[in-house]
């Protein structure tokens, strides 16, 4: 199956973001605001921040459950990564699959933050990335 082209979101993508987050328990829970969000409609949503010249930190990527392991989550990566820089993202130390698919992907952890998340609290493993 071929994924749906990766493009920035629009306001109308609020209605299917908010019930999609509600499915991914795992990943951060993240308000729309003003941050840069890609989607690919429907199946999954990238949330980034810069938070320097040339660096960027993945505040969120979900995926609908009936989309997983189609290419979603690595065309919505790919498209923001293609931007270069230097990239950072937190992930829950038990959730092994998200490690497993940001090695895959080049990032390498980096540390870990004690008691980053909460409901339930666990610590939160930091990964990087220099493109």
């Amino acid at each position: 199956m071929e994924t749906p082209p990766v493009r920035p979101s629009t306001t109308a993508d609020l209605a299917w973001i908010a019930p999609l987050l509600a499915t991914a328990p795992e990943a951060a829970q993240w308000l729309p605001e003003s941050d840069p969000v890609l989607v690919v409609e429907g199946r999954g949503v990238l949330v980034y921040r810069s938070v320097a010249p040339d660096e960027y930190e993945i505040l969120n990527l979900a995926v609908a459950p009936e989309h997983r392991r189609q290419g979603v989550a690595r065309a919505l990566l790919e498209a923001a990564l293609a931007q270069g820089g230097s990239w950072f993202l937190e992930v829950r130390e038990s959730n092994h699959l998200a490690q497993i698919f940001y090695e895959s992907m080049g990032f390498r952890a980096i540390g870990v933050r004690p008691g980053y998340y909460q409901a339930p609290p666990e610590k939160a493993i930091v990964m990087g990335l220099k493109r």
